[in-house]
């Protein structure tokens, strides 16, 4: 007990620190459910594309993009930047490469 607080004063913090927690706890879950699901519908995405039988079903359609991020390419989106590479830079950049690619 902390002998400067009054009696209702550590209930008031006692009660505090148990919203804390709960909603720490519940915004945890929802996190953690909102993970499960997508990892879940992107595992059925994939079993359906690996086991399709050819024939008869339809191919699988592309990935549907995030409605709340806008797409960055075209009219509305930055212009593309593209670098020439001279050779040197080419040979180097291809060196990189192989070499971060060895570690994995």
């Amino acid at each position: 007990m902390l002998p400067s607080a009054s009696i209702l004063q550590q209930i008031g913090l006692g009660v505090l620190f148990a919203l804390g927690v709960v909603w720490v706890v519940a915004m945890a879950r929802l996190l953690r459910r909102g993970r499960y699901e997508a990892a879940m519908r992107r595992d059925r995405r994939e079993m359906r594309m690996r086991y399709a039988v050819r024939d008869r079903e339809e191919p699988p359609t592309a990935p549907e993009l995030l409605g709340s991020v806008p797409r960055q390419t075209g009219a509305a989106g930055p212009p593309a930047e593209c670098v020439e590479l001279s050779a040197e830079e080419r040979a180097a950049f291809e060196g990189l490469v192989r070499q971060l690619s060895s570690r994995s």
